[in-house]
């Protein structure tokens, strides 16, 4: 039954965009449209199979990179989210800055962080770390809000401390909200990777990028571009595996406290 539903999710997507690939090789074939403008699926295949030992090297650097800064951030959004929460008063000063921090654009802040930090990995992590903390922690922030009143009440009224509330209670309630902000920065770790290459590095799929674009090479771009994507696909998916694993247990040990 359960690979069953899994089929059933999974096939709808992959016959559009199926659909989606063979529309624009037959678009391209019928326009003969030249590859350097627009390339078609398989010249995109083909370039990714003869480059495949330079694009795994520049794919495992720039993944290597993305997951580092998406688990400080994350740990970052979850540290920054529960000390709003616990500590008074916090939240009102300090919620305002979150959103002013979102307000920077990415492209503006990497020169800063070069400037300041130099070429290395420390920038590249600062980047990535300022791009995903956002999501966890607003996520994470809402819903530790929307605790269960009824359960709360019931905790105070059997003695339960604060950090009884908050572990057993707060935080399990606030699982499914804190998913929900990881896969979105999930999504834009990648991103910020890549951006943070641009402004420096000597191997990542953003400096793939960026000679492609130096040399006309379309194809390349688009390769790059599936790789930035098959990757954050699968980061989707694992925190989405990861939450099935977590979300599920946690609400069953509140169906039996209840």
């Amino acid at each position: 039954m359960t690979r069953f539903r899994f089929a059933k999710r999974i096939w709808p997507p992959l016959a559009v965009f199926a659909g989606f690939l063979l529309l624009w090789q037959a678009a391209v074939t019928a326009f003969a449209t030249p590859n350097w403008m627009l390339p078609s699926p398989l010249q995109i295949l083909r370039e990714a199979g003869r480059g495949w030992p330079r694009l795994w090297t520049n794919t495992a650097a720039t993944l290597s990179t993305t997951l580092i800064g998406f688990a400080v951030g994350a740990a970052a959004g979850i540290l920054i989210a529960c000390l709003l929460h616990r500590i008074p008063g916090v939240k009102a000063g300090f919620y305002p800055l979150l959103i002013l921090s979102q307000n920077i654009p990415t492209v503006a802040l990497a020169p800063l962080l070069v400037i300041w930090f130099g070429f290395g990995l420390l920038p590249k992590l600062i980047l990535i770390t300022l791009v995903c903390f956002f999501p966890v922690s607003v996520a994470l922030l809402g819903g530790l809000a929307r605790t269960d009143e009824t359960m709360m009440d019931y905790f105070r009224m059997s003695g339960a401390t604060k950090r009884q509330i908050f572990f057993k209670l707060e935080f399990p309630h606030a699982l499914p909200a804190l998913f929900s902000g990881l896969k979105l920065s999930a999504a834009y770790s990648v991103m910020g990777a890549v951006v943070s290459e641009w402004m420096g590095a000597q191997k990542g799929i953003g400096v793939f990028m960026m000679n492609a674009k130096a040399t006309y090479r379309s194809d390349r771009m688009f390769v790059a571009i599936f790789v930035v994507v098959f990757i954050s696909m699968a980061m989707f998916g694992l925190i989405s595996l990861m939450e099935k694993g977590l979300v599920r247990p946690a609400s069953a040990r509140k169906e039996t406290n209840t």
